[in-house]
């Protein structure tokens, strides 16, 4: 426990000393979403203004208690992290699991900014990239992630639409790192996401693909199997 705890601590330091963005737009919105429980209870979902920082945004629609001079949230909602049970905040912009303080971080206009409760016992402390704010990273990027995607397999139809919310290519083509592929052989309802250097792989069962060709937003508030 005192390693798992030493390490936990160092990391949030570490965390702390990155750099963020540190300029944006304050001119349009962002979304907030704020759950429990690898999103699986929502406390909220809403707009806040571009260009505040991510805790900025989060102390304006929820109350927050901080800790390590006020560069991360100890409890939201008056839900506490806690080393003794293994839970804590985790926050994601874009899809993107943040390694640097929420102070650091400023919100551009369509950005996605979630918060979301959970265990870290067993290995999950850190969960590099998430597919519930879909079509986020591939339309924004974040950190390491940039936009845009190329799509391939599936029906040509669903690959086109799917192209299109993310700003992307059919077929394996251009620069993109970032890809979006349509499994038949996978089962119809799988999606996993993953990071692949400097690139996020996200991988949909037909059934899968179809649903986010028809509603983009289909996935809201999912890890995604396989994150």
């Amino acid at each position: 426990m005192r390693n798992v705890v030493f390490t936990l601590l160092l990391a949030l330091v570490l965390a702390g000393c990155g750099g963020g963005r540190s300029s944006a737009s304050s001119k349009g919105t962002a979304t907030l979403w704020v759950t429990r429980d690898r999103g699986s209870q929502v406390i909220f979902a809403g707009q806040v203004p571009a260009g505040l920082s991510a805790m900025q945004a989060l102390e304006q629609k929820l109350k927050v208690t901080t800790r390590y001079g006020g560069r991360f949230a100890q409890s939201i909602d008056g839900v506490s992290g806690s080393v003794s049970s293994q839970h804590d905040w985790f926050y994601f912009v874009n899809g993107i699991e943040a390694d640097t303080s929420a102070a650091a971080v400023r919100l551009r206009p369509g950005d996605v900014e979630w918060w979301d409760y959970r265990s870290w016992a067993g290995g999950a402390m850190s969960v590099p990239v998430v597919a519930g704010a879909y079509p986020e990273p591939f339309a924004h990027g974040f950190e390491w992630a940039r936009p845009g995607a190329a799509v391939t397999g599936g029906a040509p139809s669903v690959a086109k639409l799917l192209a299109r919310e993310v700003h992307g290519t059919v077929g394996v083509t251009g620069a993109s790192p970032n890809r979006i592929a349509i499994d038949a052989a996978s089962p119809p309802g799988t999606v996993k996401v993953a990071r692949h250097g400097n690139g996020v792989w996200l991988t949909l069962g037909i059934a899968a693909a179809a649903r986010l060709a028809r509603d983009p937003h289909a996935l809201r508030f999912h890890y995604g199997t396989g994150a």
